[in-house]
């Protein structure tokens, strides 16, 4: 799953929902439409929320005293 199937399920739905005039028996081309635009939102939501928290890190350091030390690390590279 990435970005891509999010775009191409989006694009395919709202083409079916919105510009297909067709029908075809016992089929409902546009609720297939909004069905398929929902789920390519819905991929490409899970996919920036992936992609967001796979980027950040926390480390938790114990020194001998015992004090605690916390180092977050974000890696700002572009996934792709």
């Amino acid at each position: 799953m990435g970005y891509g199937l999010g775009v191409l399920l989006t694009a395919v739905g709202l083409i079916l929902a919105l510009a297909v005039q067709d029908s075809i028996d016992a089929v409902d081309l546009t609720m297939i439409g909004w069905i398929l635009t929902g789920a390519g939102l819905l991929v490409l939501v899970l996919t920036a929320a992936t992609v967001a928290r796979g980027r950040r890190s926390e480390a938790v350091t114990t020194h001998a005293d015992g004090s605690h030390t916390v180092t977050e690390r974000r890696d700002d590279r572009p996934v792709g």
